[in-house]
């Protein structure tokens, strides 16, 4: 098992290199079968399974230009959670939602994730396609 020490920095690593667009870094967190759930209904909502479907989930996440400003790591006896504040804004629409983002560990690595948000309907409201935007 992982201690929590190595959990907390497998954490600060992951919220790292999704600040910094580090995407191989990203990549290198995850185990090759990872998976990682998001509610809504909307452009980046449901299951996405394996790391490099979960690294261009994220990158297309990013593409909306999301700050992911971290609030709070959290431990737990075999896992990792990060508290986090996203914003964003794109066309009018503002993005404004806390989150944490349960991460399972195996071996060192991510090995499924899943996500709790605050505000469902403005996450569903902001993450549409571009030919889905209301103009």
């Amino acid at each position: 098992m992982t201690g929590y020490t190595e959990r907390l920095a497998l954490a600060r690593r992951f919220h790292t290199a999704l600040i910094s667009r580090d995407w191989e870094g990203l990549r290198a967190l995850l185990c090759d079968d990872v998976a990682w759930v998001l509610p809504g209904d909307n452009a980046i909502s449901g299951r996405i399974e394996g790391a490099e479907a979960v690294v261009a989930h994220v990158r297309k996440i990013a593409s909306y230009g999301v700050k992911f400003e971290l609030e709070h790591l959290l431990v737990s006896r075999t896992d990792v959670a990060l508290s986090l504040h996203n914003t964003a804004e794109r066309d009018g629409v503002r993005l404004d939602e806390h989150l944490a983002t349960v991460c399972r560990v195996r071996d060192g690595k991510i090995a499924s994730i899943e996500t709790f948000l605050s505000d469902v309907e403005g996450m569903n409201a902001f993450f549409v396609e571009p030919s889905m935007a209301k103009y």
